[in-house]
């Protein structure tokens, strides 16, 4: 679950003023999913390990653009 608290803070950090919500829902099996409006983003299996920030923040910038500070 750290990777995940990481991953949502640093969304918190970039991009609080647009976003909605952020969900961290725990799972089973390694499970380490990112959906952005039920789109799949990013999930473990792309890179065969738990991400760091930096491996997906930019497929979030990809779809909503540069973070807002």
């Amino acid at each position: 679950m750290p990777q995940a608290a990481g991953l949502a803070a640093a969304l918190i950090s970039g991009w609080a003023p647009i976003l909605r919500s952020v969900e961290l829902v725990s799972g089973t099996g390694g499970i380490f999913d990112v959906t952005l409006d039920d789109e799949l983003v990013f999930t473990k299996s792309m890179i065969g390990r738990y991400p760091e920030p930096g491996d997906v923040l930019p497929m979030i910038r990809e779809r909503i653009g540069p973070e807002v500070l």
